[in-house]
């Protein structure tokens, strides 16, 4: 059942699910909620879940003035679990919202319990810097949404992309994907994050070295086409409380693909990580 939070003039769609420590779930780029409707079911036997539509994304407001800059967003999502009176949490980010993810942690340690990063977009990551260079330009910047549109091919290419066996993308997956696609905003707030991409990847890069002592799961799909696995090891070794998981066969979203698994991972890299002070709830 879907909800709604008022933060800084801004209306958030969320689902809460489950009973027991909070556990807020971030979609990637072009994501929204839809993105854990396999996973979060599973992942709510054991964590009260929230699963939220980023502003700009799904059916959140999005306006031409939204600040696009990473920190922002991780400004808004903080602000988010205050609305919703979450005190502290365990934070699982996928893809650009495991970028997100991280920066709140930077920005807020004492409210971030652990942290499992789903093929977080990354400084070392070589996969799509030209097509993120193509967007740069203010021509391409502008046609792209008209563009795509009106071609909804175009999307669904982009989203088997993401699966390690493309056969796993149904029909519902893809229109599931595409309604919010078309909703005024969305794909022009996608392409301004692509504009502040560098920068915003140099500063995440420059606050590594101060990161919080929280424990973090970095996890891969074997066969991502979309955030380079082999950037995992470079990240972690500028993380001083991480550990991997490379789910075999697996693409960009793991969750989707193998929910199943990743949960199983998940919840025990919780319980490897829990203290007794969170065992009642938020």
């Amino acid at each position: 059942m879907e909800e709604w939070a008022q933060v800084d003039g801004l209306r958030f769609r969320f689902q809460r699910s489950g009973r027991g420590p909070a556990l807020v779930l971030v979609h990637g780029l072009l994501g929204y909620l839809f993105s854990w409707r396999f996973a979060a079911p599973l992942l709510a036997a054991e964590r009260e879940t929230f699963a939220l539509d980023m502003p700009g994304s799904g059916y959140s407001d999005v306006n031409d003035g939204l600040d696009c800059r990473l920190q922002s967003a991780a400004k808004r999502l903080l602000a988010f679990m205050d609305a919703v009176r979450i005190s502290s949490c365990d934070l699982i980010g996928s893809s650009y919202g495991g970028t997100t993810a991280l920066m709140a942690a930077v920005l807020a340690p004492e409210r971030i319990r652990s942290l499992v990063l789903v093929s977080p977009a990354n400084p070392w990551s070589k996969i799509g810097r030209r097509r993120l260079a193509l967007l740069e330009s203010s021509l391409v910047a502008a046609a792209f949404p008209k563009v795509a549109r009106q071609l909804p091919q175009v999307h669904r290419y982009f989203l088997r992309r993401m699966y390690g066996t493309r056969a796993r993308v149904t029909e519902e997956t893809v229109r599931g994907y595409n309604l919010p696609v078309s909703r005024p905003g969305v794909l022009e707030h996608a392409v301004r994050i692509a504009h502040s991409w560098k920068a915003d990847m140099e500063e995440v890069q420059a606050a590594l070295p101060n990161m919080a002592k929280i424990p973090i799961l970095l996890l891969w799909g074997s066969k991502d086409r979309v955030v380079d696995p082999a950037s995992a090891e470079s990240l972690r070794r500028h993380l001083c409380c991480a550990e991997s998981v490379v789910i075999k066969g697996a693409g960009h979203l793991p969750y989707e693909e193998c929910p199943e698994e990743f949960s199983r991972v998940v919840l025990d890299f919780f319980k490897r990580h829990s203290s007794p002070a969170v065992a009642g709830g938020k």
